[in-house]
């Protein structure tokens, strides 16, 4: 791992070991989150930063004040925190984490449904609380005889839907264009997909495009038999609308491992019995964590040696010079 040429790199916040580590001995690493003053920090080495390690937000601000940015390598496949569009503008390259992530976070989707239909977590604190013998727990509702549907039918979107033809259900989903290859129905509009289905599994990306897709009217479309859940990100459910729904039985229930303000969860959302809340780990296994660390190492090392990055966004395309 010797020979690629010294850059500067600023990290935003600590990062998953495996990148400091990787990097810390390879570059001139600037931490963001340990300066005495943010300014003044980035006023003395910004004109010097050519790469970012990204987590979380990073606006058209904070790129104005790093002129000679030229990479931002994101960890997670979720990269609406990053303004690709600004970035673009810069001709600056963005990257993410693609495919690593994507078995561990179908697998989570398909516990929280079962999780959330035949209400597990209730389940175990009905037993730990004494209560079973007194009385059985009460009954379920079932993923027999029920029609799933996906909407966004992406990477993570159809490695769910390879998991739910095990379970022999029914898929329909929903995208911006009908796919080939793809023997599930599709729908045009989300409020088409939740009127046909009994589960609707949110796996869209997040941004302004998708902000609030999920809203009263497909709640509604959703019913009474529905379950929502969402492995996606919060933005993309309108969450306001969603505990109206479920305070009032508009819709059956929900399985969220997003939300709107993470870390922050609405108490009104956490009070309700017809949910199952997790803390935003679908990603959250060390087997999967670690791969996604070393792409983000290996985009910035590929970057700075100079053969490119490995997995650009769509935003920021990237072509090897002739």
């Amino acid at each position: 791992m010797t020979g690629a040429p010294s850059a500067d790199i600023l990290l935003l916040r600590k990062m998953h070991p495996l990148i400091e580590r990787s990097l810390g001995g390879r570059f001139t690493i600037h931490r963001l989150d340990e300066a005495p003053d943010g300014d003044a920090l980035l006023r003395e080495v910004g004109p010097r930063i050519r790469g970012l390690c990204a987590g979380g937000t990073v606006d058209a601000a904070l790129m104005e004040r790093l002129p000679a940015l030229e990479l931002i390598a994101n960890f997670g496949v979720g990269y609406d925190a990053v303004d690709a569009g600004a970035a673009a503008a810069r001709n600056v390259i963005v990257t993410n984490t693609p495919d690593v992530l994507t078995e561990e976070v179908a697998d989570l989707a398909i516990g929280l449904v079962l999780a959330t239909i035949r209400r597990l977590p209730q389940a175990d604190r009905y037993l730990r609380e004494g209560h079973w013998p007194k009385a059985p727990f009460p009954l379920t509702a079932s993923l027999r005889g029920r029609r799933v549907g996906i909407l966004g039918l992406g990477r993570i979107g159809r490695a769910i839907a390879r998991r739910l033809e095990g379970f022999d259900v029914a898929i329909d989903y929903f995208g911006r264009s009908r796919q080939s290859g793809v023997d599930y129905t599709y729908h045009d509009t989300p409020v088409s997909l939740a009127r046909a289905v009994h589960v609707l599994i949110v796996v869209a990306p997040g941004g302004p495009e998708t902000k609030g897709l999920v809203g009263a009217e497909v709640l509604e479309a959703l019913g009474p038999e529905g379950i929502l859940v969402n492995v996606a990100r919060g933005s993309v459910v309108d969450e306001a609308a969603l505990i109206a729904a479920l305070r009032a039985g508009t819709i059956h229930g929900a399985g969220l491992d997003v939300f709107e303000n993470e870390p922050h969860v609405p108490a009104d959302l956490a009070a309700l019995e017809n949910t199952v809340l997790l803390p935003h780990v679908g990603s959250a296994s060390e087997h999967t964590r670690n791969a996604m660390a070393q792409l983000v190492v290996d985009n910035i090392l590929s970057w700075f040696e100079g053969r490119g990055p490995i997995t650009p966004v769509a935003e920021t395309p990237w072509r090897p010079r002739a």
